[in-house]
């Protein structure tokens, strides 16, 4: 029997409902990918047609941004919710680096990008289960409560532009990450929640290099075609991001990640001319 393409392996992932299933398959074909070019036979990219969205299993129920019950995170239950929000956030990551290697498999890469964004899935994968973990922990699970039903438009609308689903997703979406992270951190930490803390605190370092694989292969890219990053980068954020970009920006974690002041301040405000 031949051996599953990667394109093959990231549909399979994407095509799984359960978080938990989706999350195990996602941990096994990264193992294999790995393994594969351990031994210095890498896999086939190939070629596999993705879902226009990942499947998702009943629960939670998925609303409308505006309909989705408002946090308050000064309570357990506050902070439950908040919880919640972040995983289903995580799953959404899982789905989102599973589906570049499907969807854009047809634009020539080097090996190295695949290595990156396979690991980017996998530690998105740890991240959704040790944030289901503290969920359970506390008595409730992923699922208990509705999520935003939004989360998959970026892919959407950049699904037939690799340079646009790199500046949205992990350069400007990701990289919200890192600015909003440190203070859920100090939140947990006041409510002595250790566990969530240390899970935390492992999404906030991981994150830093998923941004940076973005901002890695945007930069390939617009060299590859002989184009300036920071302005193609501006362009394609004000046709793809719907909204402005809103400070405060973690401007130390953002530089680690690649990404130069003078990429995102410009999106903060309106631009006439664009």
């Amino acid at each position: 029997m031949l051996a599953k393409t990667l394109a093959e392996m990231a549909v399979e992932v994407l095509t799984t409902a359960d978080g938990r299933a989706k999350t195990a398959l996602s941990h096994a074909h990264a193992a294999t990918w790995r393994a594969a070019r351990a031994a210095g036979a890498p896999l086939a990219i190939g070629r596999a047609t993705p879902p226009d969205h990942p499947a998702r299993p009943e629960a939670p129920a998925l609303l409308d941004p505006r309909e989705v019950p408002r946090r308050r995170p000064g309570s357990a239950q506050g902070r439950a919710a908040m919880l919640h929000a972040v995983a289903h956030i995580e799953l959404n990551a899982v789905d989102l680096h599973w589906d570049i290697i499907a969807r854009f498999a047809d634009v020539p890469m080097p090996l190295g990008f695949y290595d990156d964004w396979v690991k980017a899935a996998d530690e998105e994968s740890k991240h959704f289960n040790l944030l289901c973990d503290c969920l359970e922990a506390q008595g409730s699970h992923y699922g208990a409560m509705p999520a935003h039903a939004g989360m998959w438009r970026a892919a959407s609308d950049t699904a037939t532009d690799f340079m646009g689903r790199l500046a949205v997703v992990p350069m400007v979406l990701e990289a919200r990450g890192l600015d909003v992270t440190p203070g859920m951190i100090a939140l947990f930490e006041k409510a002595n929640d250790a566990q969530t803390v240390a899970a935390l605190n492992v999404i906030y370092a991981e994150e830093v290099s998923h941004v940076a694989y973005g901002s890695k292969w945007f930069h390939f890219l617009c060299g590859r075609h002989d184009l300036d990053p920071k302005d193609v980068f501006h362009t394609l954020v004000r046709r793809y991001f719907h909204g402005l970009l809103k400070p405060p920006f973690n401007e130390e974690k953002r530089a680690e990640a690649g990404l130069p002041p003078d990429f995102y301040w410009p999106l903060t405000e309106d631009n006439p001319a664009a």
